[in-house]
């Protein structure tokens, strides 16, 4: 798989987003336990797949992954994070968190007091990279002073439907030698035109304003796009998605899987390449996709649930 390489940091443009595994409100079979999410890393991993989080199945395979996982906003306080990563290096069965994150900006800590149990972490050799996640550009640029080296990405939501990275963000990483990870690269699924007329959402989807009826209706143009593309390179709709996120550069994409078909499927996304021209009708059909509810990014709606 293609590998994203910044500075003397590498990782795989496809990875694994697998925080919702066993989770039945994202999808996840009831009967679906510990040897499924063993058959999906394993697929994974084998496939260059690089974002994992479930220790049980890093055995064996540790030396083939890079390990990312968060520290919750409400641990922000320096011994705090000290005490969460240890607590994850525990479960996971690991000496050091290969990418450590900060999984949303805390609105009353300040974020030196975070940065101070990550730069511990790195010194210690308990972390090797840190990220943020959720963070606007003015934020991340204050967690990297704070930090007093790089902060080396920041995940976001990104996808054909939502490109507010595009405006500051992605910008800043491809001129800084910085990472935007992509998480929902597919929409929660809307993009795999998994859901339709016949087929409706569940679970925590029934929240995301994408999948009123009104907004399904008016992604359809940005999905046959995608159907008409796939058919072209023999491939499915998700993997076009995917292969139109990682065409930007300094960009990897985590999608979720529920089986291992689906996962080797999206580490395949990865070798796709688009044409200048599918590129740019892409892009056009994304730019005509107007929502008929306003779509909130992850920043703008935490801020709006703690009214800063």
């Amino acid at each position: 798989m293609r590998l994203l390489q910044l500075g003397n940091w590498r990782a795989w443009v496809i990875g694994l987003g697998a925080w919702q595994l066993g989770a039945t409100s994202w999808g996840w079979p009831r009967n679906g336990g510990q040897a499924l999410a063993d058959a999906i890393v394993g697929v994974s991993i084998a496939r260059g797949v690089s974002k994992l989080l479930l220790g049980h199945a890093l055995r064996g395979r540790r030396a083939h992954a890079i390990v990312a996982t968060k520290v919750f906003p409400t641990h922000a306080l320096r011994h705090q994070v000290l005490r969460a990563a240890d607590a994850s290096r525990s479960r996971l069965g690991i000496d050091t968190i290969d990418l450590y994150q900060v999984h949303w900006p805390n609105p009353i800590v300040p974020v030196a007091r975070t940065m101070a149990g990550m730069r511990r972490l790195v010194e210690a050799g308990r972390v090797a990279r840190v990220g943020v996640s959720n963070f606007s550009l003015r934020r991340w640029q204050r967690a990297e002073a704070a930090f007093g080296s790089t902060v080396i990405s920041n995940q976001v939501p990104y996808h054909l439907l939502a490109r507010g990275a595009e405006r500051e963000l992605l910008p800043f990483a491809q001129a800084n030698d910085r990472a935007i990870i992509a998480y929902s690269p597919l929409a929660q699924g809307l993009l795999s035109r998994r859901y339709g007329a016949g087929t409706g959402p569940r679970g925590v989807r029934l929240a995301n304003p994408l999948f009123t009826p009104d907004n399904m209706h008016r992604a359809a143009l940005v999905i046959d796009a995608l159907r008409d593309v796939a058919r072209a390179h023999g491939a499915t709709p998700a993997q076009i998605a995917l292969a139109w996120l990682v065409r930007h550069p300094n960009v990897v994409a985590i999608p979720g899987a529920k089986s291992e078909a689906r996962a080797a499927e999206n580490a395949e996304a990865a070798d796709i390449v688009l044409g200048d021209a599918e590129f740019a009708h892409l892009d056009a059909v994304s730019d005509a996709f107007k929502p008929a509810l306003r779509i909130r990014g992850a920043g703008q709606l935490l801020r709006r649930l703690v009214g800063v």
